[in-house]
């Protein structure tokens, strides 16, 4: 579906449009996770086991953590950038170009990779005298001092500041999308669906992993020892954590059929392919009906 979608949203970009490029950032991101999906399924496979190497361990657990707070910080910029297009249509003209757009998606690239490779070569100087044979991929228990430090500040900065941020530009896009003269009815509803999406994205995709994690934490940090604690909550923290995984799968599908500008795209993008299958069945005497395959896709 990533790659699917990718097209439409590639043409978005060129006509210069600021949620374009966030969703163009979105993308790029949940690509990279999915290259890691075959590895994380032989993982589990194998009993938790990691059999291949320390390299392909770190590059797995380094790109899916990276995309859990690009997506998160990403979300942030779709609804602080649907907030001052509804609330400061004008005044906010100079800030939301495409320019500011690409910038504030490097540095949140940047700023994120930088953070997690602080964090992952910590927590690899300490795991290097486990057992070879018996060895885990990013599964501390119980934790170990750096990853608890690292697991305050990504929930802190990661997950508590995004959601205060998401819920309070929702509050101010319901309220201007009331008070706006200027949007029509179905623009007024396309801006409320898109503000829900990402709180209903968020919470779903975001806050049962953060909420886990953050007691898992707490109790390393007053308890002498975890380990009764992390076995009672083992289960739940990786259903949390697959949860995560879901915002690769939802994000397309949200972002690009709520705008209306990338559903036309993709819409045309499909017309043209069934035309370049109508004229190869006509040339091989095989004739294909384009009106039905165009119906289809456009779901009338």
């Amino acid at each position: 579906m990533n790659c699917l979608t990718l097209w439409p949203i590639i043409l978005q970009v060129k006509q210069r449009n600021v949620l374009g490029i966030y969703l163009l950032s979105l993308s790029i991101s949940d690509l990279f996770y999915v290259l890691t999906i075959p590895l994380w399924i032989l993982y589990y496979y194998n009993g938790h086991h990691w059999k291949l190497s320390r390299a392909a361990c770190f590059f797995s657990g380094f790109v899916f953590y990276s995309n859990v707070y690009i997506s998160i910080f990403l979300l942030c910029c779709i609804s602080t950038d649907r907030y001052l297009a509804v609330v400061y249509p004008f005044e906010s003209q100079g800030f939301r170009r495409p320019g500011k757009a690409v910038q504030v998606s490097l540095l949140i690239f940047l700023a994120t990779f930088a953070l997690h490779l602080a964090i992952f070569l910590g927590s690899t100087s300490q795991d290097r005298g486990h057992d070879e044979d018996n060895r885990t991929c990013f599964e501390h228990i119980p934790l170990i001092q750096s990853v608890a430090i690292g697991n305050y500040l990504r929930f802190t900065a990661g997950f508590l500041v995004p959601l205060l941020i998401l819920t309070w530009s929702y509050q101010r896009i319901v309220k201007g999308v009331r008070k706006s003269l200027t949007l029509g009815r179905e623009q007024k509803a396309k801006v409320k669906l898109i503000s829900i999406s990402v709180i209903i994205i968020f919470v779903i995709c975001f806050t049962p992993y953060h909420i886990i994690l953050l007691f898992r934490t707490i109790y390393f940090t007053v308890a002498d020892c975890s380990c009764d604690f992390e076995e009672k909550v083992h289960l739940a923290f990786n259903i949390a954590l697959a949860l995560t995984s879901l915002n690769s799968a939802v994000d397309p599908i949200l972002y690009v059929l709520v705008s209306n500008g990338v559903k036309k795209d993709l819409r045309n993008a499909f017309t043209s392919f069934s035309r370049t299958l109508f004229a190869k069945g006509r040339a091989k005497g095989s004739p294909i009906s384009l009106t039905k395959t165009t119906a289809l896709i456009s779901g009338t």
